[in-house]
């Protein structure tokens, strides 16, 4: 009797069959744990919960900006994080570099920054007679800029190249990155003395725009404590690293077998196209925005345990990867309308493939 009543926990695997399931179907009747993936992501999700207790050594709340870092990583997407001074948008993207087993280089942006001091230049070698490049900090694997809006006109026009074909052209040789290679910048948006307005050709390349926000007040009361208990140090040097670059590869090779129904490919393309032909926007999105809102997803889909991308995981990364491509007609700017809602009222409009 004993044994009947304790049967063995094979009795109790669900297994159900997924050959004839649609992903959809899966989607509204089941959860990430009711089905069989076709895909084994345990360790991506594993990896993922690890590379957040390492940055919650130090980092309480702001769970969105790390989300969506950690998507820039697997989709191989630089981004932009956007906030008022102190609310840890560098500290963030320097522990999330120390969570990589990878080259790790910072980059304060300055008005007389130049590009020489990015890219590198050629020196002259008086023992060889020759020209010689020495590489500049670009050269590196996770690249932090801070204050990226601080710099001319000339010098952000350097990134040009090398974020978006991971390579740099100079004195007519081509010298590529090693990957991966991800941008992380941050900007102010409220100063504005002293700063250059990033062209949307620049925008275009960053994945996301990461907007960081004030803390909560049980939030703020939080980081007090965890100061006080430090003795207001911090010491990086805890942090253990969690990814190395092959495993990173290996991931982002992952991410592109997530499989997306063309129902979904089509709500991408409505949601685009939507965003050329509405009233309240100047400029809309291009197909790198489509791109982008598809690889989002299905990293977003893969984090959350499922092979296949649901329309959630689209309308979740939207905001993030348009926020920064769009641009309102004057007259909204003059209302203090704002992108977020243009973006909102097109998810409403636009039909939920099901």
């Amino acid at each position: 009797m004993e044994e009947q009543n304790n049967p063995s926990s094979e009795e109790f695997e669900s297994t159900p069959n997924t050959e004839n399931t649609s992903p959809n179907e899966e989607a509204s009747g089941n959860t990430s744990e009711d089905f069989k993936s076709r895909i084994d992501l345990s360790p991506l999700q594993e990896s993922v919960e690890q590379i957040k207790t390492e940055i919650a050594k130090f980092i309480v709340g702001q769970n969105e900006m790390i989300e969506l870092l950690i998507i820039s990583i697997l989709t191989n997407g630089h981004s932009l994080i956007e906030g008022v001074p102190g609310v840890a948008k560098t500290v963030t993207a320097k522990l999330l570099a120390k969570t990589l087993d990878v080259d790790f280089s910072r980059i304060q942006f300055t008005p007389d920054l130049m590009p020489s001091d990015i890219l590198g230049t050629s020196i002259f070698n008086v023992k060889s007679n020759e020209f010689e490049y020495k590489k500049g900090p670009i050269f590196s694997n996770i690249v932090l800029i801070d204050e990226i809006n601080r710099a001319p006109a000339k010098t952000q026009a350097a990134l040009f190249e090398v974020m978006a074909e991971r390579q740099i052209t100079m004195d007519g040789d081509r010298y590529d990155m090693e990957l991966p290679f991800l941008v992380f910048a941050t900007q102010n948006p409220i100063e504005q003395e002293g700063t250059y307005r990033l062209p949307e050709a620049q925008l275009d390349r960053f994945l996301f725009k990461i907007e960081v926000d004030y803390p909560s007040l049980e939030d703020e009361v939080q980081i007090l404590l965890d100061n006080h208990h430090r003795q207001d140090t911090m010491d990086f040097g805890t942090i253990t690293s969690v990814l190395s670059a092959d495993v990173i590869k290996k991931y982002q090779n992952l991410i592109k077998q997530i499989v997306v129904e063309d129902n979904l490919l089509n709500y991408i393309a409505s949601i685009i196209h939507n965003t050329r032909t509405n009233a309240n926007l100047y400029l809309g999105a291009s197909p790198r925005a489509s791109i982008a809102i598809l690889n989002a997803a299905k990293a977003n889909a893969a984090i959350k345990g499922r092979d296949f991308v649901t329309p959630d995981d689209i309308k979740r990364c939207t905001k993030a990867v348009l926020k920064h491509r769009l641009v309102l007609t004057p007259e909204r700017e003059m209302e203090a309308f704002t992108v977020d809602k243009v973006v909102d009222q097109i998810l409403e409009t636009i039909e939920i493939p099901r």
